[in-house]
Order: C-alpha cells, then sequence, then structure tokens
C-alpha cells in the first residue's frame, strides 16, 4: 500500500512557484552588507521568501501573515527547501500589521528614538561642514529587547489587500521598523491590471477595490497614489514605475495583460 504523505501541505510543497525575479528587481537584496535584516510583510506560501534566502547566504529574513494556516505552510514549504542554514535565518511569526502594527521585538521605543536622535545628530554634521560618520555600524546593534530593526521591508502584492483607509497607517508602520537609509521595496497591482478588469461590478467596494470571493480585498494602484501613500509618511522616492506584462496561455490560447506597479523607497538617513 502506497503511503500517504504525513504533511497536510506535501502537494503545496511541489507546486510553489518561487518569484525568481525578485533578485533581479531589487538587487540591494543580494548586495547588501552581511547579516542584513529583511521583513516580508504578507509572505503567504513563501514564495517571496525563497529567492531571497537562496540569493544570499547571510541574509536574515523575518517574515509575517495575518493567517495562521498560510503561516504554517510557509514554514512547511521553506523548510523543506535545502537552502543553506535555513533554521537559522527565517524567522516567521503571526501579525495583522494593518490591524495591530509589528510587535516591539522587531524594534523598540528607544531603538526608534536613537534612530531619530542619529539622524538629527548627521544633519547637524553636515550643517556644520563636519564629517559624518557614515559607515551605519549603529544600526547594525541589537539591544537585549529588539533585533534593533531592519533593513530592507518588502511589500509585494501586500498592500493591496488592506483597506484603503488603513493604508497610511500602515506603511507607516513600515516606516517605523526601518532603519535610517533602510528600503522599502514594493510591488502591487496596477490600474487596469486584468484581473481589475475581469471583477463584477458588484464587487466592487470603492474607489478601484474591490472584493474577492474569499472575502479580501484587492486594490488596483495608479503611480500618483502610490507616491502620495509613501512619500506621505516620509519615504524618499528612488524608483517609481508601472511593469506592463504580455504573458499569454498557449495551450488555451489566450493573452493576458498584466500591470503592476514597481516601487523603491528609502527612509532618511
Amino acid at each position: 500500500m502506497e503511503k500517504v504523505p504525513s504533511s497536510p501541505f506535501h502537494w503545496q510543497i511541489l507546486q510553489v512557484q518561487e518569484r525568481r525575479y525578485l533578485l533581479k528587481e531589487f538587487p540591494e537584496l543580494v548586495s547588501c552588507k552581511e547579516f542584513s535584516k529583511v521583513l516580508e510583510v504578507g509572505c503567504g506560501n513563501g514564495s517571496s521568501v525563497i529567492p531571497i534566502l537562496r540569493g544570499n547566504q547571510d541574509i536574515i529574513v523575518y517574515a509575517c501573515d495575518c493567517s495562521s494556516e498560510t503561516l504554517e505552510r510557509a514554514k512547511e514549504i521553506v523548510h523543506s527547501t535545502n537552502i543553506f542554514a535555513v533554521q537559522n535565518r527565517f524567522h516567521p511569526f503571526f501579525c495583522d500589521f494593518a490591524f495591530t502594527g509589528f510587535p516591539k521585538w522587531l524594534v523598540c521605543d528607544s531603538c526608534v528614538e536613537s534612530f531619530s536622535l542619529k539622524q538629527q545628530e548627521y544633519s547637524s554634521d553636515v550643517k556644520e561642514g563636519g564629517v559624518a560618520d557614515k559607515s551605519g555600524s549603529y544600526l547594525s546593534r541589537e539591544c537585549g529587547c529588539c533585533i534593533g530593526g531592519v533593513d530592507f521591508v518588502s511589500l509585494i502584492f501586500t498592500l493591496s489587500a488592506v483597506p484603503q483607509k488603513k493604508m497610511s497607517s500602515a506603511i507607516m508602520e513600515c516606516f517605523s521598523v526601518l532603519k535610517p537609509g533602510g528600503l522599502l521595496l514594493f510591488r502591487d497591482y496596477g490600474l487596469y491590471d486584468m484581473t481589475m478588469l475581469r471583477f463584477e461590478q458588484e464587487k466592487r467596494v470603492g474607489f478601484r477595490e474591490y472584493m474577492r470571493s474569499d472575502g479580501t480585498r484587492s486594490y488596483f494602484f495608479c503611480l500618483d497614489t502610490v507616491r502620495d501613500l509613501f512619500v506621505g509618511v516620509g519615504f524618499i522616492e528612488l524608483e517609481l514605475e508601472y511593469c506592463c506584462v504580455k504573458s499569454v496561455n498557449r495551450r488555451k490560447g489566450k493573452s493576458m495583460q498584466r500591470v503592476w506597479v514597481h516601487g523603491k523607497f528609502q527612509k532618511p538617513a
């Protein structure tokens, strides 16, 4: 008799598709300093986590999701890979960041205050013509109550599922856990993406906002909206553009017009 797999996620492990394009679109994840920390927000089944861990053997990934079931699936999938030292470099945790914020062990209030003071000192040194310490060494220290913030936050097809009225505060949460000079890496659904055009009118719940059959929301961004959201909480815009892709399903003879928004934003250093 054939043995039944003990893991309920056996088939998902076989089917997960890695987002390999992330390292091409965000090469900083490969070239960053040793032991840099990434916070993957809305990690899903781990399709973004896996290529990041594969692409840089020294990077550490903290990954959260608002679904306990999805988080367990991600753990199962990531831990089943042959990624170097995955047990020590992958740290998943439950968090619904748009409603509860991030836990204090990511960055405590004293570290947030320290970041602010360092930014003020740096600005003062520059204005006075002095030579400021650009090494960023203070950013890598950890205190006893938290990990000292993260170097990267990735929002990959996550913000669109957040209610529109919560988006600004959700982005502010991401801003707060980033170290000064840290990067937020963004990709999400763009205006007139194929999925937007397929929604029925009764599924519309707001401006460019729709309700999926599973009860989750889906918002479709234009560049101005993204810019206003991120710059509005203090980020510096580094990159912001549409990514338009035409994919063809040869078996069904159908073409799909995909529109995504790609962005890269920096916390002032």
